[in-house]
């Protein structure tokens, strides 16, 4: 595997008396696409949280290009070059598109820089321009997606965290915006993918880790995961 990015190791949270991940060890080689898969429940967004600085761990290692994030505050996170879209979007309903998109460049000060990279994210969603001025609450789901991931990208992450982009929206939509995935992993951003729809994500990714109730049970290429009788039975239906 090519020299990681990210590494986290044995990475151990709890949610009050509830442990959510039990040693977790997970490595994001630099310029990949790697995809975490379980079920509901399974900890795949507590371990975007933990990377993020959103949860603290119990124990374990977060190293980001060799820094460790575990004391770092999430604005610090950003400023070092990893952003995420989150479970949910998060979009700030009563906020334009362009206002939440440039909130997306809040830890940056390059005025050119941040030009280009808002030029860069109308270039990969259209819509988003077309709808510069619209509330983002009026968005269609599949538009608040991009606009979530849209924001990601104007902190000019070298890490992007993708948690569920393809929760609730139509398959049509969906292979639409893997497509811009794959796209920006090809200009130079790696990726952390959490997606419950299996089928895509280890169509997507390079590299695969399947998480089961806090643990990972099973890593490796995406092509050997997607072969591998466990995973066929669980999560491809197969």
């Amino acid at each position: 595997m090519p020299e990681a990015l990210l590494e986290i190791e044995d990475l151990a949270v709890s949610y009050g008396a509830i442990q959510a991940l039990h040693g977790v060890t997970l490595h994001v080689p630099a310029g990949s696409i790697v995809t975490l898969i379980g079920a509901n429940g399974a900890g795949k967004s507590t371990v975007l949280k933990a990377v993020s600085g959103l949860v603290k761990p119990d124990r374990g290692i977060v190293r980001f290009k060799g820094r460790d994030l575990k004391a770092m505050a999430p604005h610090l996170i950003v400023r070092l070059g990893l952003a995420q879209s989150p479970e949910g979007r998060g979009v700030f309903p009563n906020m334009t598109v362009s206002e939440n998109l440039l909130l997306g460049a809040y830890t940056r000060d390059d005025r050119a820089e941040i030009q280009r990279d808002l030029t860069r994210v109308h270039e990969l969603f259209p819509r988003l321009s077309d709808r510069s001025r619209q509330a983002a609450g009026t968005l269609s789901g599949g538009e608040q997606q991009m606009l979530a991931m849209g924001r990601a990208l104007m902190a000019h992450p070298e890490l992007l965290l993708l948690d569920e982009p393809s929760l609730g929206l139509a398959p049509q939509v969906v292979d639409a915006l893997f497509e811009i995935v794959k796209r920006i992993n090809r200009e130079g951003t790696t990726v952390l993918l959490v997606e419950q729809n299996a089928h895509l994500a280890l169509e997507t990714a390079h590299w695969a880790y399947v998480l089961e109730t806090g643990m990972i049970i099973l890593n490796g290429k995406a092509s050997d995961v997607r072969n591998d009788p466990r995973v066929k039975a669980a999560y491809l239906g197969e």
